[in-house]
């Protein structure tokens, strides 16, 4: 169990990637000189707590213009129940991750996103209808601070790579950091995060990014289906992947067509 537990934190650090220790502007200062970023976009395949990263951003002065993305895919539905779970006053059914996002930052905090993408079904369209909307409202953006579920993040700034040059910096900032530990012999958290995902949902969604990050003819890469940058995976992660499959292969999460982009 504590050989499972390590494999799991192996991907989940490599998949939720943070380039600050923490988003303030003495970290964007310290690590990239700046002190304001043009952009932050929360993706609505975030968990609950993403809710609180943007808001702390937007309260901090964090970026120029904030942008919540995210349509419907596979995690809407978790986002809405729990949502709504979580502050029955606040209706989900039916809405965009983004709008549900929106909706939780003017209830709790009486805040409000600059624009709202909400025709994105995937990481891969999630990209380019941000792009298109920075385009169509000529917003200018050298700099651009990502945040997604970290399961999710690695994939999120591969995506963006594709079609950006080394001009626009991408700063990657994972909505959480979890870690898994072994107590009374079962896998748990070691803390608590808002809106977290059961153990086993977390080990099907990072076990799901693998061969999505993976630059081959099954991947996402350049020399697969072509969504992403090429992605290089360290051999400790493939390892770390490899040995979780022999005991979790029934959670390595397919692709939903349903979701694809059009």
């Amino acid at each position: 169990m504590e050989n499972v537990a390590a494999n799991i934190n192996i991907l989940g650090q490599f998949c939720g990637k943070r380039d600050l220790m923490d988003l303030t502007s003495e970290q964007l200062q310290k690590v990239y000189r700046i002190t304001q970023a043009d952009v932050m976009v929360l993706f609505g395949g975030s968990i609950l707590c993403g809710g609180d990263i943007l808001a702390d951003a937007m309260k901090n002065g964090i970026a120029k213009k904030y942008i919540i993305v995210g349509g419907e895919g596979h995690t809407t539905e978790t986002l809405r129940v729990k949502m709504h779970a979580q502050f029955p006053d606040i209706e989900t059914a039916n809405l965009p991750e983004a709008q549900v996002f929106a909706k939780y930052l003017e209830y709790q905090y009486g805040l409000k996103p600059d624009f709202l993408e909400c025709k994105s079904t995937n990481c891969g369209n999630n990209i380019t209808y941000l792009l298109e909307l920075l385009r169509k409202n000529r917003i200018p953006c050298k700099s651009i601070i990502l945040a997604q579920d970290a399961t999710m993040q690695r994939r999120m700034e591969a995506g963006l790579k594709k079609y950006v040059d080394d001009h626009v910096q991408i700063i990657n900032y994972a909505v959480y950091s979890a870690k898994i530990i072994v107590e009374n012999h079962s896998l748990v958290y070691e803390k608590e995060i808002w809106g977290m995902w059961d153990i086993e949902r977390y080990i099907s969604l990072l076990l799901g990014e693998i061969p999505r990050l993976s630059d081959d003819v099954n991947g996402y890469g350049p020399r697969g289906k072509g969504f992403t940058a090429h992605v290089e995976i360290p051999s400790k992660v493939r390892n770390a992947f490899g040995e979780l499959c022999s005991t979790y292969s029934e959670l390595v999460r397919e692709a939903n067509p349903l979701y694809a982009s059009k």
